[in-house]
């Protein structure tokens, strides 16, 4: 065995494993630090790419979701002014049906009047506010509401239900006689019938879009898990490593101490 001061191998083997157990415990620090087992590429390839294929999806998941919020909103908006209108024609249809009897005084007939114009104005403004995000579905130039419903673009279709006072025919309807108020009758059942048509479409429609909202919500909790199960650290786990990499530490720079005195025993072939 050569006995050198110029290379000290023990010092070097000792300097090797007490650098190799910092890097260890640098690494276990930072995974209790972030949580994450994978922090990036380095830590294992393979599942940090399919932790970051999953994290695209939740992300465009989570446009869907907005998406399909913003569309139960609208439908919901829209559904409230159609029930207000329901509401609105019921109260007109009460007042044609008073005002078709015979014999009624011209005061009254004329008061009659002015109430059901009034609560056909009513029809007007409820119309014309049930908007919501600039997406009105029961005015008369309405269109169909697309929602985007999935990540590959497929969408959910709500059909626009055109409940103004001209498409439900009702503009013309007066009271001022007890023969107009009688075709008013007729005129107003069937704008009744009408908007509780456009009802239960709209309620289907939002029904489908409250369904594909809870169903997209379990799907990003299960990718979000998904990718937990990948990349997230064993914190308890962690917590002991670092203890016992810690003490490793201790030892080898105790190590270290001894391979770099080593050297000094050549001293002892100099002396008397």
């Amino acid at each position: 065995m050569v006995v050198s001061v110029n290379t000290n191998a023990g010092s070097m083997l000792a300097l090797q494993a007490l650098n190799r157990n910092s890097r260890d415990i640098a690494t276990a620090q930072l995974r209790v630090t972030t949580g994450l087992r994978v922090n990036g590429p380095k830590d294992d390839p393979a599942t940090f790419a399919m932790a970051q294929n999953l994290r695209g999806e939740i992300a465009g998941i989570g446009a869907v979701k907005k998406s399909l919020a913003l569309g139960e909103s609208t439908v919901d908006v829209a559904i409230d002014g159609a029930t207000a209108v329901s509401d609105l024609l019921t109260e007109m249809k009460a007042k044609a049906v008073e005002a078709s009897q015979s014999g009624l005084d011209a005061a009254s007939q004329a008061a009659l009047h002015e109430e059901f114009t009034s609560l056909r104005s009513q029809i007007l403004t409820v119309v014309g506010t049930a908007d919501f995000n600039g997406k009105n579905l029961i005015e008369s130039a309405s269109t169909s509401l697309k929602v985007l419903s999935t990540v590959d673009g497929s969408t959910i279709t709500v059909s626009a239900a055109h409940l103004d006072i001209t498409s439900l025919a009702i503009h013309t309807a007066a009271l001022d006689s007890a023969s107009a108020a009688a075709t008013a009758v007729t005129v107003i059942s069937q704008a009744i019938v009408t908007v509780s048509s456009a009802l239960t479409a709209l309620g289907t429609a939002s029904r489908r879009l409250e369904i594909q909202a809870d169903f997209t919500t379990k799907l990003v909790d299960v990718l979000k898990e998904s990718v937990g199960n990948m990349v997230d650290a064993d914190l308890a786990s962690e917590a002991a490593q670092i203890e016992a990499l810690q003490i490793k530490e201790q030892l080898g720079v105790a190590a270290l101490s001894i391979a770099n005195s080593a050297p000094k025993a050549i001293l002892n072939l100099f002396q008397d």
